[in-house]
């Protein structure tokens, strides 16, 4: 069957604010209190897409979430007008009101979990949203992440939206962030990877120490029931301990896959060489493992650089791949030098692109979190009616929609501003509009 990744990028907030809200995210925890660009950060975005596009790639767009969350506000006991009650949040805790304010949801690797129609027993395109319950201010997302994608992938024939996992750290779920897919052809059954960083139930099991693993066994393995996944085309793999304490937090930190191309660093998982070796059992001819050792490159490097939250890509008209990478990769020494020695070899990776990222970066997201990867035949892209698909009309309504909404600068004072609510809901309004969306948001159903 012919098929084609479909690259489907956040839009970054009008709320877009540095309040280092996660935990065992070093690159967030360090911009605490910044001044942040949400303009910048969202024209940013647009062009990686703009550019993905104009190479011949799909792309697509996933709208952002309305902040403040005012429902969450009114659960925690807040009462008044909106402004009375960002007035409360802020004066009861600052981050607290970080919380209800963030921008986390442009980082649509975490939206969901997805399995193309190759893959599952049904035949349909399968989607999870995550339920992100290890960090406050991103559990609160799934419900809207839902919505978006009901309202996007409504063809119930062809697509299949579940459920978020139970609300508990035992069913820990943070999507496609924790997931990568190995195929021969975009179109052709494909194994699926799924990484975790414990096992919820066995106290004894291996975990982290300093930051929490978000991700569990319990979790991958329901998605995989959910999505309808054969056994033998699924791999379960723990994440190392030691890397999630060195700040790898999701395995796309340490771990990207293309095609039949595993590139991961070489401390990223535990019993390394037995999931290799079910990997190119599972898998079959052609699987192409790329481990970066950490002689050439620490996992610390890594992590500040951002090397493996990039997007590995196969381009029309080449047979080796693209690595679309931060800027920060590029300005790392050791990482510099190792991927210009990696794309002037022989192997599957032939070339880097590096883009400035900076604004989503310094909340600790990358061009891999910036995206969720969906792999659609010719019918079900046919299927989707909602204006999502980059085109230079939607890049240009979609850059004069930022300019018109988007404040150039926000500090952490502004977060209680109820003017930044107003702007916001103003915005998303006529974003939804924009993209033929409907009516996705709460306030657009009161």
């Amino acid at each position: 069957m012919t098929a084609m990744e479909v690259n489907f990028d956040g839009l970054v907030g009008p709320t877009h604010n540095y309040a280092g809200l996660s935990h065992g995210n070093v690159a967030s925890q360090n911009n605490l209190g910044g001044v942040s660009n949400p303009r910048e950060a969202a024209l940013q975005g647009l062009e990686k897409m703009r550019s993905l596009a104009g190479r011949g790639l799909r792309q697509a767009v996933l709208p952002p979430h309305a902040r403040p969350h005012v429902e969450t506000l009114k659960q925690l006991g807040f009462t008044g007008s909106l402004g009375d009650m960002l007035a409360s949040a802020f004066a009861a805790s600052p981050p607290l009101l970080g919380t209800v304010m963030s921008a986390s949801p442009m980082w649509t690797a975490n939206a969901a979990t997805v399995s193309p129609s190759a893959d599952t027993e049904d035949g349909r395109v399968h989607f999870t949203p995550a339920n992100l319950v290890a960090m406050p201010h991103r559990s609160i997302e799934a419900p809207q992440t839902k919505r978006a994608l009901e309202a996007i992938f409504c063809d119930e024939a062809r697509f299949a939206v579940h459920e978020p996992l139970p609300h508990h750290t035992h069913f820990g779920d943070e999507g496609a962030a924790n997931h990568t897919r190995l195929c021969k052809g975009y179109g052709d059954k494909g194994l699926e990877i799924f990484v975790y960083g414990q096992t919820a139930y066995d106290p004894r099991a291996p975990r982290p120490l300093k930051y929490p693993a978000r991700q569990t066994l319990e979790a991958s393995q329901a998605v995989g029931r959910l999505h309808g996944l054969e056994s033998d085309r699924t791999v379960f793999i723990q994440q190392a301990p030691d890397v999630i304490d060195a700040g790898v937090f999701h395995n796309d930190v340490i771990a990207v896959g293309n095609g039949q191309v595993l590139f991961f660093h070489e401390d990223a998982f535990l019993n390394k060489r037995q999931i290799l070796q079910e990997i190119a059992e599972k898998f079959g001819d052609g699987f192409e493992p790329v481990e970066l050792p950490r002689d050439a490159v620490s996992v610390s490097d890594a992590v500040s650089s951002y090397l493996f939250n990039s997007q590995l890509l196969s381009m029309p008209g080449t047979t080796r791949m693209t690595l679309i990478a931060p800027m920060e990769a590029h300005d790392t020494p050791a990482v510099k030098q190792y991927l210009d020695a990696l794309t002037t070899g022989q192997g599957p990776i032939g070339e880097v692109l590096y883009f400035d990222l900076k604004q989503s970066m310094r909340n600790g997201g990358g061009p891999a979190c910036l995206r969720l990867r969906v792999v659609l035949t010719d019918e079900e892209c046919a299927a989707i009616k909602a204006r999502v698909f980059m085109d230079d009309g939607l890049y240009t309504d979609l850059k004069g929609w930022v300019e018109k909404h988007y404040r150039d600068q926000i500090k952490p004072e502004d977060l209680c501003d109820p003017l930044l609510a107003e702007e916001s809901f103003t915005a998303l309004d006529d974003l939804t509009q924009i993209m033929g969306l409907g009516p996705i948001y709460p306030f657009q159903m009161a």
